[in-house]
């Protein structure tokens, strides 16, 4: 094909115990983008490792431009013109943007010095040619917001001017704004040539941005395939093996929503949010949307006591409480499932057992002793619970799929039996069949008189869990919306403020 610029052929990688990959083959097209899915486990991230020089594969072989190559190193692929952009960012925080995009090779001048204004003027010429317009290059990291660093990602590969970059979920933190900005900037960069291999478990995208598809299943390659001949369905049966019919679920007829058991009431906190208040029924789901920097995340991290609110009121069944800390949170029956599970959430070298125990501890000490027995029970009563795929209950958190640790995640929470959960981006970065479990179990919490605030930038999520959408814009609560009236438009609408 004198179009293909890389070619994989019958790729097998074995692991003890485990053959990750298992023949698998498909070619990538000169300014083609070309999806990669499949469920967390299947084998995409293995894949991208061998193409990236992280890991060499146990069989096959891997031609690029024609030729075939083998890299040793994520160097020797970025020398070949492969780029990543990994779904877990890089960057280092202290520094700025121009310090990570040209990390190890600033422009130096004389006596070897970095010549720190062409640096700076490289990355504001980035910045223009891709209308960024809100990053500029003395900005510290730290100072951005995760969508905003994703960018600095993004331009960080593209600086190395790669023939292919490959995007593992480079949506999971961006708005519907957001990913169109970037769905503009990846067409930008096909006309120039540039090859993509497009990893996303948000299976609207790839029927908006990519030409074909190849979906892994257990290590296998199950169909390659052009996007313009298929739909949700197909990919989805191919993904997991079954048909699911309606992922978010719905609530059962006998179920009604109660009353108010939750209230905040004009809770300010300075510089992030301004009096925000709203109730939440027993039964009910809602959820907190708006663009990146609306607050939505910075409002539920208050709820939880883990920011301090500088005034107003907090009212569970009509009584007021003071959340001054986060364990103060838990003990009134609040629960916050945080938005990285590998930062904020989890503890990623302990085991599923301690994982699931660790917000309840308590429960199972004695003294100075631990309850391992009934540890034990419980971490696996909790594991066939949730539907968490692990050996034992001793596998390392660290070492699971993303979905099955979002699932330990949510069932460490549920296990604290708050009577409202915060869950904020609950099925960022996994797969479709796990979110599918998720949203049936958070539909489960709510079905026992709790309340659930969801906060989420996927607005499929949002519309098809939520109950009340509450939209937020530049720190305030701009409109509250009911499921029948709600769209993507009208959503979108308000959170920039084309509808007030």
């Amino acid at each position: 094909m004198k179009n293909c610029i890389l070619e994989v052929v019958d790729i097998e990688k074995e692991f003890p115990g485990v053959k990750a990959l298992n023949g698998v083959s498909f070619k990538l097209n000169k300014g083609e983008v070309h999806a990669l899915i499949g469920e967390n486990g299947a084998g995409k991230s293995t894949l991208m490792q061998v193409l990236c020089g992280v890991y060499n594969p146990s069989a096959g072989h891997i031609l690029l431009n024609g030729e075939e190559v083998c890299f040793n190193s994520s160097h020797d692929a970025n020398e070949a013109g492969i780029s990543i952009v990994y779904q877990e960012l890089s960057l280092i925080q202290t520094l700025t943007v121009a310090e990570n995009i040209f990390a190890n090779r600033q422009p130096v001048g004389a006596m070897k010095l970095i010549n720190k204004a062409k640096l700076y003027k490289d990355t504001e010429v980035m910045l223009k040619k891709f209308n960024i317009e809100n990053i500029k290059a003395d900005m510290l990291v730290k100072e951005l917001s995760v969508a905003n660093q994703q960018v600095v990602e993004i331009l960080k590969a593209m600086s190395l001017q790669p023939q292919i970059m490959i995007l593992d979920e480079p949506t999971s933190s961006l708005t519907e704004l957001e990913v169109k900005t970037l769905f503009e900037n990846i067409k930008k960069m096909k006309e120039m040539g540039i090859s993509f291999i497009y990893i996303s478990h948000h299976l609207q995208e790839i029927f908006e941005i990519a030409d074909r598809v190849t979906i892994l299943r257990d290590g296998e390659c199950v169909t390659n395939t052009e996007v313009a001949n298929i739909d949700e369905d197909f990919l989805v049966k191919h993904m997991v093996g079954r048909k699911i019919s309606n992922m978010y679920g719905e609530r059962p007829q006998e179920q009604s929503i109660g009353g108010d058991i939750f209230e905040v009431k004009n809770i300010c906190r300075k510089g992030s949010f301004e009096n925000i208040s709203f109730t939440v029924k027993a039964g009910e789901i809602i959820s907190l949307a708006g663009l990146v920097g609306a607050g939505r995340t910075e409002v539920g991290r208050a709820i939880f006591g883990a920011e301090p609110i500088t005034s107003g009121h907090i009212y569970l069944y009509g009584n007021e409480v003071y959340i001054k800390s986060t364990g103060k949170a838990i003990e009134e029956g609040i629960g916050y499932m945080p938005e990285s599970r590998k930062v904020d959430g989890l503890y990623l070298d302990f085991s599923i057992r301690m994982n699931f125990v660790a917000n309840k501890l308590r429960t199972y000490t004695k003294g100075i002793f631990l309850n391992e027995e009934a540890m034990n029970d419980y971490a696996r009563d909790s594991i066939a619970e949730y539907g968490v795929v692990t050996p034992d209950d001793e596998q390392i958190v660290g070492k699971l799929s993303g979905g099955n640790q979002q699932k330990v995640l949510l069932g460490s929470w549920c296990d604290t039996n708050p009577k409202v959960l915060i869950v904020d981006e609950p099925t960022r970065g996994v797969d479709i069949g796990a979110k599918s479990e998720i949203y049936s179990q958070l539909r489960e919490f709510v079905a026992k008189g709790n309340a659930v605030i969801v906060i989420s930038s996927d607005l499929m999520e949002v519309l098809g869990i939520s109950d009340r959408i509450l939209i937020m814009k530049s720190g305030c609560l701009v409109k509250t919306m009911e499921k029948q009236e709600a769209t993507e438009e009208s959503i979108i609408a308000y959170a920039t403020g084309v509808l007030t």
